[in-house]
Formats: C-alpha cells, sequence, structure tokens
C-alpha cells in the first residue's frame, strides 16, 4: 500500500481569544479560527484580497506550545490535518464541517 499524505500549513491570524476545554486526565483542547490572506490581481486589473477562514483545533500534548499564548489577533504558524465531520443541527438538518486538527503551533519571528 502506497503512502498518503494529509498535511495543512497555515500561517495567519487568530480571528478570536480561543476557547480551552480541560477533559479529564489533564488533557487540554483549544479551538479558534484562524484567517489566512491571499493578494492577486483580478480580470480587471485590480489587485485584490482574499481572506480565509479555518476552524484550528489541537490538544494539550508534549512539544505542543502553551495556549495561553494563543490570542486574538496573534501571527500563529499552524502544522496540522484536515478532519471533515458531520453533525446534527439544533434544526435537525445535518451539516457538514471541516477543521484543522493541529499537530504542531508555533508563533515564528516576523522579519
Amino acid at each position: 500500500m502506497e503512502r498518503t499524505l494529509n498535511r495543512v500549513e497555515l500561517r495567519g491570524n487568530v480571528g478570536a481569544d480561543p476557547k480551552v476545554t480541560n477533559l479529564e486526565g489533564g488533557v487540554s483542547v483549544v479551538r479558534f479560527t484562524l484567517a489566512t490572506h491571499e493578494s492577486f490581481k483580478g480580470r480587471d486589473g485590480q489587485f485584490k484580497e482574499e481572506t480565509t477562514w479555518h476552524n484550528i483545533a489541537a490538544w494539550s500534548s508534549k512539544g505542543m506550545m502553551d495556549f495561553s499564548k494563543v490570542r486574538k489577533g496573534a501571527f500563529l504558524e499552524v502544522v496540522g490535518r484536515l478532519r471533515y465531520y458531520k453533525y446534527i443541527a439544533k434544526t435537525g438538518e445535518e451539516k457538514f464541517s471541516c477543521e484543522i486538527v493541529a499537530l504542531k503551533m508555533s508563533l515564528p519571528e516576523l522579519d
């Protein structure tokens, strides 16, 4: 069987202060949004900027950064994998979503 790869690398700004949930056994999970920006020249010749919002989830583990450093506006680098899931909304409708499960996060030094 061939090896497969599910890897995402993002650098962007944290959209809001994260929500940290403490689980049994001293494990924590943090969830937040991360905004990435791209600039491109449109068909009309004008430069445009597009912002994409990503849902991030990370679990505390050895080597994971201190979640208290993750704050709204912070420039953050995230390396992880895509995870798709479905859930039932309060309306009873089946919904689908995607999130990045962070394997590594860091506050990169800006040049």
